[in-house]
């Protein structure tokens, strides 16, 4: 009845290029921000000189970064963390 003289509007289908574009742009951003992502995400390695290991041998003879006393108690001397932060990293790397 009331939809006898209505034609459908044109929509636009990927086949003449106008969306297709539009979702190659977006693809486009979405992968340069997930590269940019994972390289915030790269560890950083602040120990170039090799002085962290110089710290570590000096308090330690036999070090061994498994025993937790040893992993804290030279975390907090050489790399100046604290007791939670060093601890957490202790357990992370395999100490107990």
């Amino acid at each position: 009845m009331f939809c006898e003289d209505l034609e459908p509007s044109p929509q636009p289908h990927s086949s003449d290029g106008s969306l297709s574009g539009a979702m190659h742009m977006r693809a486009m951003i979405a992968i340069m921000l997930s590269a940019a992502t994972l390289a915030a995400c790269t560890p950083e390695n602040n120990d170039v000189t090799g002085s962290i290991g110089t710290c570590v041998r000096k308090l330690y003879s036999a070090y061994n970064p498994k025993d937790m006393k040893q992993c804290v108690g030279a975390c907090i001397a050489c790399e100046s963390g604290v007791v939670t932060t060093c601890s957490t990293s202790c357990t992370l790397k395999g100490a107990q």
